[in-house]
């Protein structure tokens, strides 16, 4: 059966850079630590004035497109995932789709567009879409483009401000795939919650505590899902986990439920038990106060162990590093935990192709998916192909009046002109408001 997955990916991360430990947090009055540490955060990246998610998803998809060498007629569909979106009928995808013809021959006037939301989730759920679309063999040997695109910013002084970020993902869905193929099996955990919500406004409304507790529980659920129908999963048997990183503190936490959960029942759990003890079992306790307390001081216990340390260090950690520098990207995060795994793989010469991710992608509101990702024999050539770190160091450093400029200029309630701290060159920028209202883009060369 021919393979299908992700054949490519490009990043475009916003040209502006707020330093978290040397800008942000000597204007709250806090401890540096607070953010490098605690939250695992360096900078976040933020869209120049030029920039949006239109433009960050299709600067994108050109650099995709470019070094694949594809023209929009080896496109059959774009989707576009985005909890950004500042429009309530029109898909992004039509936006990108149309200053992308701006620079090529052709057009995509035969290709499906859509936008997907739910909250975070909406990226893979994309990918999932254009897998069972080339799957049911409708893509007529095309391709899917799926771009994931946010600009999270949260209103200034909200608890989750030294989070925000801005950025975009283009990932091409294709059969014999370069990068990584898809497994047919998922795991789901949803459930209707209120942790993270916009209802009809920019900035979102926050339960912080609850949102931790419903992302760990709702990965929970789809981890067991996805064992129903793919097997008791082991440490062992994946290379990396790249998870939903808003923050790669809550990764920590998330990481170390889904490490109690697949050593229970195996020879790591026995090698432990002299240590630490075994896991509690619910059915030894008469009430759940006492069960809860158990569990608590196991996973602290559990926490400390050379053996998680080192399943940590290798499977978890190198996921992490590119949204240290970036912050949350949304849609996006996920798929730069790949990357940066992927990368990471590259910089220390390992040998990965025929290796498994386990990718856990978590949405507010809220859904998590767990599924497993093969890597495939031309990855290394393709992330050799990137330029991640580059953009990334490129950044305009900001200080804190630009910060709150910046911050202005992109409030979708404030009419707050700004001039460029970047000058835009061979992408796609911002150009002005049509006589619709609309917004409209250009190609600067």
């Amino acid at each position: 059966m021919t393979t299908v997955g992700i054949d490519a990916m490009e990043i475009w991360t916003g040209k502006l850079k707020l330093d978290l430990p040397n800008t942000f947090a000597p204007e709250k009055g806090e401890d540096p630590e607070k953010y490098t540490k605690g939250l695992g955060l360096n900078a976040s990246s933020f869209p120049d004035s030029y920039e949006d998610i239109v433009t960050m998803g299709a600067n994108a998809a050109k650099k995709l497109m470019d070094r694949k060498g594809l023209e929009p007629d080896d496109i059959g569909r774009i989707d576009v995932a985005t909890e950004s979106s500042f429009d309530n009928s029109k898909p992004i995808s039509t936006y990108i789709a149309g200053c992308l013809e701006q620079v090529y021959e052709g057009d995509f006037h035969h290709a499906n567009k859509g936008e997907r939301k739910f909250a975070c989730i909406a990226g893979t759920q994309s990918i999932d879409d254009a897998y069972n679309w080339i799957r049911a063999g409708r893509n007529r040997g095309r391709a899917a483009l799926v771009i994931a695109t946010d600009t999270a910013l949260y209103a200034r002084g909200d608890a989750g401000e030294a989070t925000q970020g801005a950025g975009a993902v283009a990932m091409l869905i294709d059969e014999d795939p370069d990068l990584v193929e898809l497994s047919m099996e998922q795991g789901y955990g949803s459930a209707d919650e209120t942790d993270f919500l916009k209802p009809n406004q920019q900035f979102p409304s926050v339960d912080g505590k609850r949102s931790v507790k419903v992302y760990l529980a709702r990965m929970r659920e789809a981890l067991e899902d996805f064992e129903s129908v793919a097997g008791k999963i082991h440490p062992d048997d994946f290379a990396y986990g790249p998870f939903h990183t808003p923050f790669p503190g809550m990764v920590r936490k998330a990481a170390l439920l889904a490490y109690r959960h697949i050593i229970r029942d195996t020879e790591v759990e026995e090698e432990l038990a002299e240590e630490i003890g075994r896991q509690p079992r619910q059915e030894a306790f008469d009430d759940d106060e006492a069960f809860t307390e158990a569990l608590r001081e196991y996973m602290d216990a559990l926490k400390g162990t050379e053996q998680y340390q080192d399943w940590y260090g290798r499977t978890i950690e190198p996921t992490l590093g590119i949204s240290r520098d970036v912050g949350n990207w949304y849609t996006g995060s996920v798929h730069i935990a790949r990357l940066s795994a992927l990368m990471h793989a590259a910089e220390q010469g390992e040998d990965l192709a025929g290796q498994r991710l386990l990718v856990g992608s978590y949405g507010s509101g809220a859904q998590a998916e767990i599924h497993a990702e093969t890597v495939c024999d031309n990855w290394l050539e393709e992330v050799e192909a990137l330029d991640v770190q580059e953009q990334i160091d490129a950044r305009y450093d900001l200080s804190w009046a630009e910060y709150e400029e910046v911050h202005d200029r992109h409030n979708h309630e404030k009419d707050k002109e700004l001039e460029e701290f970047t000058a835009p060159e061979n992408e796609f920028a911002f150009d002005g408001w049509g006589r619709m209202g609309e917004r409209k883009y250009r190609y600067v060369e």
